[in-house]
């Protein structure tokens, strides 16, 4: 009798052992298993090194709107204007090198600048007016994607397209900037971004006391940390992200499209997710985010190469989410 009660605790003990190894590496499990399996489907194609460096360029962009999203997960938020304001920095910095002629020194940190007024109108809506995050980021997510729609006419901008008035133009993008969407200065920009909010988050008091919000802002309260001005912070952090991935986004394509933005906030909320489960951390993450918008980037990459359909991609990387996430919060009894 004792015995059979004793290899049961072994066994149960076995499980849980094995249930808390996927919760903590899962994503990386996922990631191994992945680059194996379409190894196997695109023999001498999928790991060269073109495909890789193509891979980290695709999630460049993504990472860095993502890593915006993380911090403000971080204080219990979602920040889902961060698409409008990388569509609204990429339409000012393209706009100020082709319509205006302005230097780069000027036109990048003044587009960022302008950008944060996204930031500054969404921590009076949560902070003063009190309004959850995610209501008053999904109304800001409308008004700066109209602002940038009327902004630019409802169209592209690009070198030797004229001004909304018929005005011909003469400005194009700078050499500088042109880089930045170029191999290996995007992807070492995602890695700087990547080390440096890693660093504020896991080896800072600052870092700290926004978890330390997210998990219980009312403790936080009265511990003595300031939590609106955290709050304030995380939304300044998170759309000056989002700025410098539009940025990047106008530097690869070479242009202003219409709501670019738009299209990397699904990918960047599931990177950021998906991150959550990273080395059984529970919450957000910088090297997580990475992670899940890698395990993201080599499921769209792999199935383009197996010929899955295109418009059958979401279908696969929704699968992956709720599996990610139930690795993160289901808890066996």
């Amino acid at each position: 009798m004792a015995e059979n009660v004793s290899v049961q605790k072994s066994k149960k003990n076995n499980m849980f052992s094995f249930s808390k190894y996927i919760n903590k590496w899962g994503i990386l499990l996922a990631i191994v298993l992945l680059v194996i399996f379409f190894a196997i489907m695109s023999p001498g194609i999928f790991l060269t090194w073109p495909n890789i460096i193509n891979i980290l360029r695709s999630i460049s962009i993504t990472t860095i709107i993502a890593i915006g999203l993380t911090l403000s997960i971080t204080i219990d938020g979602l920040d889902l204007s961060v698409g409008s304001a990388a569509t609204v920095s990429s339409s000012l910095i393209v706009s100020f090198f082709v319509w205006y002629n302005l230097h780069a020194l000027i036109a990048i940190p003044l587009a960022l600048l302008i950008t944060s007024i996204i930031a500054l109108i969404n921590a009076f809506l949560i902070v003063k007016v009190k309004i959850p995050d995610l209501y008053a980021t999904l109304a800001t997510m409308f008004i700066f994607e109209g602002v940038a729609m009327t902004y630019t006419g409802g169209g592209s901008i690009s070198s030797g397209m004229s001004r909304l008035d018929g005005t011909p133009t003469t400005g194009s993008l700078p050499t500088i900037f042109s880089r930045f969407g170029q191999t290996p200065w995007i992807i070492i920009i995602m890695i700087v971004i990547v080390l440096v909010v890693h660093f504020l988050l896991n080896h800072t008091k600052h870092g700290r006391y926004m978890y330390m919000i997210g998990g219980n802002p009312e403790a936080a309260r009265l511990s003595g940390i300031s939590v609106n001005k955290y709050k304030t912070a995380a939304y300044i952090l998170s759309t000056l992200f989002a700025g410098i991935g539009g940025l990047v986004a106008a530097s690869y394509i070479g242009s202003a499209q219409v709501n670019i933005g738009a299209g990397y906030l699904m990918p960047g909320v599931a990177a950021a997710f998906i991150g959550s489960s990273f080395a059984g951390n529970g919450k957000v993450n910088a090297f997580g985010t990475f992670f899940g918008a890698l395990l993201v980037g080599i499921l769209q990459n792999g199935l383009v190469m197996i010929s899955v359909p295109y418009y059958s991609l979401n279908i696969v990387i929704g699968i992956v989410l709720a599996l990610a996430l139930a690795s993160t919060y289901y808890k066996k009894d």
